[in-house]
């Protein structure tokens, strides 16, 4: 059974994840062949692909490193189980680079919980959290978490408030030596990113509407359980939990703010849910209440996967 099957942390899990996009990343690029007339969009679309695995071994990295979960592959499974749910995610290029880079900077957030090198931590994170708004705008937002960050762990060193205005100008700056050097166009298409919009007529067939309810109705399911289940964590790990928490309500925020949107914009909830949900399949006693949730969860992407083709 699923469950069972990912219960543990192995190494064949993974590597089964990983084919998993694989195959369902390929199978919906079947859905146009024209990315194959060209030897640089070839490239492009393998290089996407390598950056999405590397984004789902950052989930399993960030988890495990930071004892956000038990011993298991879930988290993993999930991030890929909600990437099919949304299968225009996987075409989207900016969306895919800038929820790469905001894992980067999550990775140094939430491993703040250590207190080493907090200073080296909170520039590391903003500076990444900068260079994902660069391809897509509203991820500026989870600036905020670094300075939740810094109220959780170390509010009391001033220097540390004055970090991220430093990677802040030398991000700018090295954009600006970009804008200069390849392409003044650069700049106006980052200030044209900075709109808002609340249309959400956006979808292109039902199945994109359904994915949008369903999805909705898991993420509330998770969030509300967590919230509820947070007093009983241990105290040491409280506040990584409320990142977590503090990063999914940024991911909506993200979305609901974003112009042009669709639903390839949710990525950026997909690991704070990834965990959430973890958790919550965790928290069931009952092995076979486990198999028929995470079970259902797969065949409903399943069908909603395939009526997107």
């Amino acid at each position: 059974m699923i469950a069972s099957l990912f219960n543990k942390s192995r190494p064949i899990n993974y590597v089964l994840i990983s084919l998993l996009l694989v195959v369902f990343y390929f199978l919906y690029l079947t859905k146009d062949f024209s990315w194959t007339d060209y030897y640089f969009t070839i490239v492009q679309k393998i290089g996407l692909l390598f950056i999405l695995i590397a984004s789902l071994f950052l989930v399993r990295f960030i988890t495990k490193r930071n004892g956000l979960s038990k011993d298991n592959s879930y988290a993993a499974f999930l991030f890929v189980i909600f990437l099919i749910l949304f299968p225009t995610t996987l075409v989207n290029t900016n969306i895919i680079l800038a929820n790469f880079f905001l894992l980067l900077a999550l990775r140094r957030l939430v491993s703040m919980q250590s207190l080493v090198t907090p200073k080296e931590k909170i520039f590391d994170a903003s500076f990444w959290i900068f260079v994902a708004s660069l391809f897509h705008f509203w991820c500026i937002l989870f600036l905020i978490l670094v300075f939740i960050s810094i109220v959780f762990h170390v509010s009391r060193d001033y220097r540390n408030w004055l970090i991220p205005f430093i990677a802040f100008f030398s991000v700018l700056i090295l954009f600006m030596l970009a804008v200069l050097i390849l392409d003044s166009d650069l700049l106006a298409y980052v200030a044209g990113k900075m709109q808002i919009s609340f249309d959400f007529t956006y979808f292109e067939n039902v199945f994109q509407n359904i994915a949008l309810a369903f999805f909705s109705s898991v993420a509330v399911l998770f969030f509300t359980t967590q919230v509820l289940a947070l007093q009983n964590r241990p105290l040491n790990m409280q506040s990584s939990y409320k990142k977590i928490l503090f990063t999914f309500l940024l991911g909506v925020a993200v979305y609901v703010l974003s112009a042009s949107k669709n639903n390839s914009f949710l990525i950026v909830t997909f690991f704070p849910l990834s965990v959430l949900g973890t958790n919550f399949l965790e928290g069931l006693d009952n092995k076979w209440l486990k198999e028929s949730v995470l079970g259902g969860l797969v065949v409903i992407t399943l069908i909603i996967f395939f009526g997107q083709l």
